[in-house]
């Protein structure tokens, strides 16, 4: 089976739930602080990893407690972290989490995710890479190490994924270089004008998204699931989500697109792997925290989850 191959962020999370979001210069009482492993990349491979997939991952922590911490938690869940660099040059990357009623608003400090360079991500590639497997990176690391990722992995036969989260502007050019882009509506809004509302505006959306390069998009709908399109002209894809009670939404994504690697290297059709994700997503959110939420294969087969179009 092919591999996944995450260039992405790890954090140490910072969190804390309170009753409400404070306003500007409001101090509030919080409760349930916790510390967890987390960021987009790592999130992600966590994701892949549990869903079943062979990952190796791309990135850099510091030379401290919680970078020790991170690579431990990712190799505990088979993740190959060969390629994880240590740095005594910066502190480990840190997200600071605020939740409330199934929210978060969260604050970020880079800290080594933006230390690898091209030249990095490419040497790791080109060790731990085969044609044939899947690349999978984010918006949380240097702009041109990552798309210097796309390029050399689409370059090597990788079949890639892009999830521009957070969203910034991308040449038009680089878009060749991605064979699926997954995105939610307000990133879909500042990746190409258009905020796709309703399903013309979807359609709209990754009409403009293909016209640019990309081979397929994955527009995520929060509660209203998620909507593909595999080519040009193709008919849309849809995965409904599930209606759970929603405990902490923060690996809700990260599941959703590690799901959609996973799948991808398993052989799973487009929407099979956005109905995967959608089932592995809906366990996510009910529960606390990014990692430990993030479920098993087994877990997700539990529910009976199946394809929906």
């Amino acid at each position: 089976m092919a591999r996944v191959i995450i260039f992405g962020s790890m954090n140490m999370d910072l969190s804390i739930e309170c009753d409400r979001m404070p306003q500007a210069g409001e101090t509030l009482s919080g409760h349930d602080f916790i510390t967890n492993p987390g960021g987009k990349g790592a999130n992600q491979a966590v994701a892949a990893s549990r869903l079943g997939a062979s990952v190796g991952m791309i990135a850099a922590v510091g030379a401290d407690g919680f970078g020790n911490e991170l690579v431990a938690t990712l190799e505990a869940v088979g993740v190959d972290c060969t390629k994880v660099t240590r740095s005594s040059e910066t502190s480990t990357g840190v997200a600071i989490i605020v939740r409330s009623a199934g929210d978060n608003r969260i604050v970020l400090s880079a800290g080594a995710n933006h230390l690898l360079s091209s030249e990095d991500v490419m040497r790791a590639l080109h060790a731990i890479a085969e044609p044939g497997d899947v690349f999978l990176t984010q918006g949380e690391c240097d702009a041109e190490a990552t798309l210097a990722g796309l390029h050399e992995a689409h370059s090597m036969g990788l079949y890639t994924i892009l999830n521009p989260a957070p969203a910034r502007p991308m040449p038009d050019e680089a878009w060749a270089d991605v064979d699926l882009v997954c995105l939610n509506e307000t990133e879909c809004e500042l990746m190409c004008g258009i905020c796709p509302t309703d399903e013309e505006g979807c359609l709209k959306a990754a009409s403009r998204l293909q016209e640019l390069g990309v081979r397929s998009v994955v527009i995520t709908l929060g509660s209203e699931g998620s909507i593909g399109f595999e080519a040009a002209g193709d008919k849309p894809v849809r995965a409904i989500a599930r209606k759970v009670e929603v405990v902490d939404t923060t690996a809700a994504g990260d599941t959703y697109i590690g799901a959609l690697a996973a799948g991808h290297a398993a052989g799973m059709s487009l929407v099979e792997s956005m109905a995967w994700g959608s089932a592995a997503s809906a366990l996510t959110v009910g529960k606390l925290g990014a990692q430990q939420a993030i479920p098993t294969a087994a877990e997700v087969e539990a529910t009976g989850w199946k394809c929906c179009s």
